[in-house]
């Protein structure tokens, strides 16, 4: 069978693919980057979609709107406004999760050859879905600060990309969140240099101790003309359930029609009946609630794994702790702290750590080019405090 030319440029997930070694009994994985079940507000998505099944059953278990459901884009738009961004509602789309709108990124701005500036290292699925569509992507530096942006203004007069994509908040998988400094500097260079930044937005809320500086989106008005060059990409998946498989995009309205017009050809709309229960969930006044209990839990888990890290890691790996989202990205310093380090090489630490029935992901296919082979992710996420204590223990007989 002859597939494809486009899928030459692309291989199988290695998270996936790793998955596939978490069946051993006994293992702690801190490999995935799901939210934890148990914090779902199951209660909550119960009612709303009971009183939409009741109330509206004729419109949400029928076709619909590719744009969206009318009273979810509305009440995306009251969610926008919370967070300091005024977006109305014909202002964006809904989408079948964010990596959707990733997807009609990639369909409506990216042609075989284009230049694509990303984080790196950046979201794994960002890399693949973008190669699928034949970019030639280009990695910029990051920092605890986020992404460098000096570097950044070098390699976007350099390569004059068709789009520069970031994870501003809580990165993933760096953790990283970008200051508002250099959010601000973005924001300018965007309209400066006429490059689309596209902001992916998904652990926003997931803060623990303060919030974070506001999105690239709500600091967009004090820059003239940037609501031209700006794409923003949100989703319920973290906050809410992933399952539900909602998330919205923001652009420009020109390509918000584009991307609309691809949409119909993929999947025709969201699911109305999962689009109704969101919106119905938002009017409950609820997520507040159930988000306070993700922070606290969150930040109890990383504080914890921040400190078993450094007692029975030591020396032997480095990392910045994170201030909201679900991820740890360390990185071994060849130091032993008391243990025989093979070396700096997470591959081969993966794969020691598995035999101690612990897990979590290489960092090297995170990068676009370049991977730095020392580095890893942790996620936090879905493991209680005793697992996280356990799973470092065996990280540190791992070295």
């Amino acid at each position: 069978m002859q597939f494809a030319d486009r899928l030459n440029a692309i291989e199988t997930s290695a998270i996936r693919e790793l998955f596939k070694l978490l069946g051993k009994p006994g293992i702690i994985s801190f490999a995935g980057g799901f939210p934890d079940p148990a914090l779902f507000d199951v209660e909550g998505i119960a009612e709303s979609t009971a009183a939409v099944l009741r109330t509206q059953s004729s419109a949400v278990l029928q076709y619909g709107a590719t744009e969206g459901y009318g009273p979810l884009r509305e009440a995306l738009s009251q969610f926008m406004a919370a967070k300091g961004a005024t977006v109305p509602p014909e202002g964006l789309i809904v989408t079948t999760g964010s990596q959707q709108a990733l997807d009609l990124v990639g369909k409506t701005l990216i042609s075989p050859g284009d230049k694509v500036i990303v984080e790196s290292p950046t979201f794994l699925a960002t890399i693949q879905c973008f190669r699928l569509y034949g970019a030639h992507l280009i990695g910029a530096p990051i920092d605890a600060d986020g992404v460098d942006v000096d570097r950044l203004e070098q390699l976007i007069a350099e390569h004059r990309p068709k789009l520069v994509y970031l994870i501003p908040t809580f990165g993933n998988p760096s953790g990283a969140t970008l200051s508002l400094a250099r959010r601000k500097r973005i924001l300018e260079l965007a309209v400066r240099t006429g490059t689309i930044v596209v902001e992916d937005d998904p652990y926003g809320e997931l803060y623990f101790d303060q919030a974070p500086p506001p999105s690239m989106l709500a600091l967009s008005d004090s820059v003239p003309g940037n609501r031209d060059w700006l794409v923003h990409c949100g989703s319920l998946s973290k906050v809410l359930s992933p399952g539900l498989r909602v998330g919205w995009m923001i652009a420009p309205a020109p390509l918000l029609a584009r991307a609309t017009m691809c949409k119909q050809f993929s999947d025709a709309h969201t699911s109305n009946l999962t689009q109704a229960t969101a919106a119905h969930y938002l009017g409950l006044n609820r997520l507040d609630a159930a988000l306070a209990n993700v922070r606290r839990t969150y930040a109890e888990r990383a504080g914890v794994m921040a400190q078993c890290l450094r007692q029975e890691l030591g020396d032997a790996v480095s990392f910045n702790a994170p201030q909201g989202g679900m991820f740890f990205w360390a990185r071994l310093t060849g130091e032993g702290s008391g243990n025989a380090v093979a070396g700096p090489d997470a591959a081969a630490f993966a794969k020691r750590a598995i035999d101690k029935l612990v897990a979590f992901v290489p960092g090297a296919p995170f990068y676009c080019e370049q991977p730095d082979h020392a580095t890893f992710r942790l996620s936090f996420a879905t493991s209680d405090l005793a697992k996280i204590r356990e799973g470092m223990q065996r990280l540190g007989q791992a070295l």
